[in-house]
């Protein structure tokens, strides 16, 4: 590949004044980041390498960070299924997620906490994705005790429109460019797709996609809008399929779906400052889903069917304010940053229960505002030129007003909790350096959880239980990058992370659903190679334990975190407008019971690329996903069901398949 790493240094002034950091600019995988990285487990890919990667949906452009996995257990148009370093993060939870600044897990969301929709994201004009894993970053509040991916646009591109086709009626046209306006640059983007996929019901999936922004040098302002709609395949049991009821394909409500729109602005400013740097970012956004599931087919209902809908709708409004100082302290070289963030959310939601789309009754509806404030400050010191060092304080506090159709579970609610968080890095020696970070962070819980006193579904009065409003999360680690060998950028960590109580409010059912605290840990260990102007290799290697904390009878095990995960890929530039790539992705098997008695299947799958530039405006790329046509499963979960037809509820494996082996084909031309 087409590794290009910048390290821009500014000068040294002559009397003591502040020395500037270093800034990289980056195009491919920048795992040189030696004397620049806070820690071990951070990381930046640019777009160049990200474009050369075969993907099959937008999310998957997050698997380049080390260990993170995007699955699907549900039509196209729902939030992917996300996992990293020993948790099953649901539709995004503990990991949270940026887009050209604007975050997108969303806070008590109709389907669940943290919900993240990534099906936005046109990733033609990813410029780079930032990553930083667990809690250790004091820019980093709530949802990012896993940790955060920040993923930002580019600013200008050259007009191009590309055209992909594939099986199963797979069509998807992008039209984007920008052109100089004033001292800016307006950047205009289009994106349609259909997509009926491989299921037995057709999915329908519809999206549509558009972007604009206009950037100078210190002002972005940016708008963007998502609108898709889509037939579902939820999960389905593994007996119909072995009994010849449904194929791997197949559909036990074809009425499942759903609707989404989302759309905003985001304003960026940057001023010049003499003595450091500044940002302010201003963002506005609305967003709907209409969500249509049905898990459990005719336990609840046997006449109607268990058919649920989940609707949420929300207006969002926030803004970050940050402010840097280079200092220089007695010789120390130093910066000292200051920051606070605000984040609104107005939302009505309910959950109620259908059949064929047609509500036939209210479990719960809900008026629910949350406000969220935030400051933070960090201290950068570099004693001498082997060490840095960091330490930083961070506060949040947010407030809870649900008005719920039951008067019990109304109220308000409001906390607080402080973090500390800090690090070193020692070196570089032999173009090695060392790092040790620790630092506490945070979850939020769903505000109908944190008001919960009567069980929605009965109206009976509960136990008086309801979440805690924050639950804390700490962790360390210890790592490892090196240069050492020519050619190669390797890191290792090892890390370890508690959690106070992973208790949940779960959308599905309107109700809380306890947990216990949790302890994890495990190690990374990630590999760039280019050991030939025209080869490129990567391979990344995750393990991690995860275990609920104390002695229960039911067991240990953390259902569905996945313990390990291997992924490599490797690039070929067979010529100067001829490339081939491959990657491979392995998932282990998974506990799916407290008690480890039942685990999930592993997954392996194979997907390659090959392009061919005619030349300089013109592109053919050939896209082939399930290489080796393997039956794995996308996910997989065990609980209770009782399909139409069967007297009482089986307890059973529920699987969403991978999509078979299936070509895509893309033409661009650039103008």
């Amino acid at each position: 590949m087409t590794l290009s790493l910048f390290v821009a240094l500014a000068s040294l002034p002559q009397d003591p004044g502040p020395t500037r950091l270093p800034t990289v600019v980056v195009e491919g995988r920048a795992e040189s980041l030696v004397g620049i990285a806070e820690r071990a487990s951070e990381g930046v890919v640019g777009g160049e390498e990200l474009a050369r990667r075969p993907i099959q949906r937008p999310a998957e452009l997050l698997e380049a960070v080390p260990g993170v996995v995007a699955t699907q257990h549900s039509g196209s148009g729902k939030s992917n299924q996300l996992f990293v370093r020993g948790f099953d993060l649901d539709h995004g939870t503990d990991l949270a997620t940026t887009l050209f600044g604007v975050p997108l897990n969303m806070p008590s969301h109709g389907h669940g906490q943290g919900y993240t929709d990534l099906n936005p994201l046109l990733p033609e004009l990813v410029d780079t994705v930032r990553w930083r894993l667990g809690p250790y970053d004091v820019r980093d509040g709530d949802f990012a005790s896993a940790g955060a991916v920040d993923i930002d646009y580019v600013r200008r591109i050259d007009p191009f429109a590309k055209f992909t086709v594939g099986p199963d009626g797979y069509a998807r046209s992008l039209f984007a460019g920008s052109h100089r306006v004033g001292d800016g640059d307006l950047l205009l983007a289009l994106e349609l797709l259909h997509d009926d996929g491989p299921f037995d019901v057709e999915q329908g999936y519809q999206k549509r996609n558009g972007y604009a922004s206009w950037s100078s040098e210190r002002l972005r302002v940016a708008a963007f809008a998502h609108d898709a709609g889509w037939t579902a395949t939820d999960q389905i049991p593994r007996r119909a399929v072995r009994s010849g009821q449904l194929s791997r394909f197949g559909s036990t409500d074809p009425t499942s779906g759903g609707d989404t729109t989302w759309y905003g602005t985001v304003a960026e400013w940057r001023p010049a400052v003499a003595d450091g740097s500044a940002m302010v970012r201003a963002f506005v956004q609305h967003y709907e889903l209409d969500l249509f599931s049905n898990f459990t087919y005719a336990l609840v209902d046997p006449v109607r069917g268990d058919q649920i809908e989940q609707r949420d709708e929300r207006t969002v409004a926030g803004f970050t304010a940050e402010r840097s100082f280079w200092l220089n302290a007695g010789g120390m070289i130093g910066q000292v940053t200051v920051g606070s963030e605000y984040r609104g959310d107005w939302i009505r939601n309910g959950l109620f229960a259908s059949a064929q789309r047609t509500r036939s009754a209210t479990v719960r509806r809900d008026g629910i505002d949350v406000h969220a404030l935030s400051v933070y400050g960090e201290l950068r010191l570099e004693p001498c030129d082997w060490l840095r060092g960091t330490i930083g304080l961070r506060g949040d506090h947010q407030r809870f007003d649900v008005a719920s159709d039951l008067a019990a579970n109304s109220g308000n609610e409001h906390a607080s909790i402080g973090n500390g968080k800090g690090g070193i890095a020692i070196g570089p020696w032999l173009r090695s350096e060392l790092y040790a970070n620790a630092g506490t962070g945070f979850h939020s819980n769903d505000a109908r959880g944190v008001l919960l006193r009567d069980d929605p579904t009965t109206s009976q009065p509960g136990d008086g239980t309801a979440v805690d409003p924050l639950v804390r999360s700490k962790g360390a680690e210890v790592g490892v990058r090196t240069n050492a060998v020519a050619g190669l950028h390797s890191t290792v960590s090892a890390w370890w992370l508690e959690l106070d109580s992973e208790l949940l409010y779960v959308g599905d059912a309107g109700t809380n659903e306890p947990s216990r605290a949790s302890r994890r840990h495990g190690f990374e260990f990630a590999n760039h190679w280019q050991p030939l102007s025209w080869l490129t290799l990567d391979a990344d290697a995750t393990f991690a334990h995860a275990r609920f904390r104390g002695n229960d009878p039911g067991g240990d095990h953390i259902p569905g975190t996945l313990p390990m995960t291997l992924v490599g890929g490797l690039d070929i530039a067979c010529s100067d407008a001829v490339s081939v790539g491959v990657r491979v992705r392995h998932l282990g098997n998974r506990p799916l019971l407290e008690d480890g008695s039942v685990r999930s299947s592993s997954t392996t799958l194979v997907n390659a690329r090959a392009a061919w530039q005619i030349d300089a405006r013109r592109e053919f790329a050939l896209d082939v996903l399930n290489l080796l046509d393997r039956d794995d499963s996308d996910i997989e979960y065990f609980y209770g069901s009782q399909l139409p037809g069967e007297s009482a509820a089986v307890d059973d494996v529920h699987f969403h398949p991978v999509e078979p082996f299936g070509v895509r084909l893309s033409f661009t031309a650039r103008f």
